[in-house]
């Protein structure tokens, strides 16, 4: 994983039950492949604001919006590398802002104030957000995930999450991946993310087996489900 970086790209979400994902596995074979790092494990706290402004706008599907996360491939230790990310969206396209450094140190920044160095124009975000919004840790979030890239094109990537799970206690990466299921069984979250139009095939074969784009965000969907409530007692 890079641990600096900044990009831009065109993401589309698709809820999948088991027979829609076996069947369009199946048709992506010729073109994707798996990237390098295969079936991985993906783990989150999600910020916010005391009142959840973050998510509460995200939810009214605003032309922009904005999240701050931090992630980890695996469970952590202090010493181990994770990343504060920042997450923009802004008339469908997606901007993401990335800075690596280890558990102990992300700590330091995101629940203590400590300023980002040495990390030029994204830490320069990264503290502005910081001291803009004063976020809290507020959701941890896990998943599997497959990753698979285009064969022809290294800037189509296909993922697949399952087991999407999350907590409300216990905010802290080194606690372990476990958590409430978000899905039934056998349900993934596919996210397609490239630079640019869909190419025919992939268009062509979403259109045979009937799969659709939804608007889906997991932080979204289980604030709605779990901590809608919370919030608005926090706001009283």
């Amino acid at each position: 994983m890079a641990d600096n970086f900044t990009f831009q790209r065109i993401e589309k979400k698709y809820l999948l039950n088991k027979e829609q994902y076996e069947a369009l596995f199946i048709k992506l074979k010729p073109y994707m492949e798996p990237d390098r790092y295969g079936l991985h494990t993906i783990c989150n706290i999600y910020y916010d604001t005391e009142q959840y402004d973050l998510i509460r706008t995200s939810i009214e599907k605003p032309p922009y919006k904005e999240k701050l996360r931090l992630r980890s491939y695996g469970v952590p230790g202090m010493r181990d590398r994770v990343f504060v990310e920042i997450k923009k969206k802004w008339d469908g396209v997606v901007y993401k802002r990335r800075i690596a450094m280890n558990l102990m140190e992300a700590k330091a920044c995101l629940e203590q104030g400590q300023p980002i160095l040495g990390n030029g124009q994204i830490g320069q975000e990264v503290d502005y957000f910081i001291k803009f919004y004063h976020p809290k840790p507020k959701l941890y979030i896990a998943y599997d995930r497959e990753a698979y890239v285009g064969r022809e094109d290294e800037n189509l990537r296909i993922t697949f999450d399952k087991n999407i799970r999350s907590r409300k206690k216990g905010l802290k990466l080194e606690l372990g991946d476990e958590g409430e299921r978000l899905l039934k069984d056998g349900w993934r979250l596919m996210e397609i993310k490239i630079s640019r139009a869909f190419p025919m095939w992939l268009a062509a074969i979403l259109s045979e087996l009937s799969i659709y784009p939804v608007s889906f965000s997991k932080y979204g969907a289980i604030y709605k489900q779990q901590l809608h409530s919370m919030s608005d007692k926090t706001a009283v």
